[in-house]
């Protein structure tokens, strides 16, 4: 599976955590990054993370492209809610285009974990089998 992997400045210290405490399940996906989030990830597990730009460089774009052409399969983005983003429309945008392509999102540690131990288990495989069918699945 395709996952991003995000955190603003005063999270990026929790996500070098989470990832460290779940490598052996994230080493077995494809991980992509905005900047510092990717550098700081690979050099503290030694995960393989594609990185994009810094969020407000553009990064958040680059992702936003990747969730548009419905070629992510999960997002973590652990933000920081008390803090005004400058590049705050691009985080909107995010989580909308996670909505419209149905894509699992994260924005808080909590439901990181779960979507992560989900992985675990095989409980996000509609992904898979949403790409080998070519299609999305139909909404409720």
């Amino acid at each position: 599976m395709k996952i991003a992997l995000i955190a603003h400045d005063r999270k990026k210290d929790l996500m070098v955590q989470m990832t460290t405490a779940y490598k052996e399940i994230l080493e077995k996906h494809e991980l992509y990054a905005t900047g510092t989030t990717g550098q700081r990830i690979a050099e503290a597990t030694g995960l393989k993370v594609h990185r994009y730009k810094s969020g407000p460089l553009g990064g958040d774009q680059q992702i936003g492209a990747m969730l548009a052409a419905d070629d992510l399969d999960m997002v973590i983005f652990l933000r920081d809610p008390l803090a005004a983003q400058p590049h705050e429309p691009d985080v909107t945008a995010l989580i909308r285009l996670s909505d419209v392509y149905e894509i699992p999102l994260a924005t808080n540690i909590g439901t990181a974990e779960i979507l992560i131990r989900g992985l675990a288990l095989g409980l996000a495989d509609f992904r898979e089998i949403v790409h080998e069918n070519d299609q999305r699945p139909l909404s409720f």
